[in-house]
């Protein structure tokens, strides 16, 4: 049995360029998917978040149209009933990286609010990296990566990733009030960004660094995640 990390946002709101607070938290299925996968191959799982604070879900992750149907929302609603270790996180700040065999970020737009530039997940991302620990970051939460820019680079500069696209952000109608654009950042951080088809699922694995495109991602990211742990 391997010890997961899920680190996740504490954002319930994402700032937009107006300055207006859109509601956000983690994606329902970016959780649930990957919770299923690692619990079902009989891993542990331990939330972490920024404070400690239990994450929220985006409620729009929870309709019938965010998850193709009435009946897959039911399923998603019910995932997250039984994820029980979201209602007792730990802080970032007490994270040891070395008491876990992976790590795993969902995402969500929360985030781009707090995950992009917490010095405690940074910590959490370099020493994953640093240590050889398989990393799992999926959708919007490949922000986090972001954080861990300083004035003599990035560790993550160069790597194969991919993340929620430009193409995506568009069809959600928020990238023309969106303060930065998540695949802009990334190449601008040195990422080589690999864009699938819009809402497809698309995994990148590049050394020990696992990036899933969107939400339909998670799931094969959680599977690929489970392969190095083998």
């Amino acid at each position: 049995m391997a010890k997961i990390l899920f680190v996740m946002t504490g954002a319930d709101h994402w700032t937009l360029v107006d300055g207006t607070a859109h509601p956000t938290g983690f994606w329902a299925e970016e959780a649930v998917a990957p919770y299923r996968v690692f619990s079902t191959a009989g891993h542990e799982v331990t939330v972490a978040t920024p404070g400690g604070v239990v994450p929220p879900v985006d409620r729009g992750s929870l309709t019938a149209d965010a998850n193709g149907g009435q009946r897959q929302a039911e399923d998603i609603a019910r995932g997250l009933d039984s994820f029980t270790e979201l209602e007792e996180p730990i802080a970032l700040a007490d994270v040891d990286v070395g008491d876990y065999d992976a790590v795993f970020y969902p995402g969500g737009h929360g985030p781009m609010q707090d995950l992009s530039c917490d010095a405690d997940s940074a910590r959490v991302l370099d020493e994953a990296l640093a240590e050889g620990t398989p990393l799992g970051v999926v959708c919007h939460a490949p922000a986090a990566l972001l954080a861990t820019e300083h004035s003599g680079g990035t560790p993550f500069a160069g790597y194969r990733m991919t993340g929620f696209t430009n193409a995506e952000e568009e069809q959600t109608g928020l990238a023309d009030r969106a303060p930065w654009l998540l695949q802009d950042r990334l190449v601008r951080l040195g990422a080589d960004f690999q864009e699938g088809q819009p809402w497809s699922p698309h995994v990148v694995i590049d050394r020990t660094l696992h990036t899933g495109q969107n939400p339909a991602s998670a799931a094969p990211l959680a599977t690929e995640l489970v392969k190095a742990l083998a």
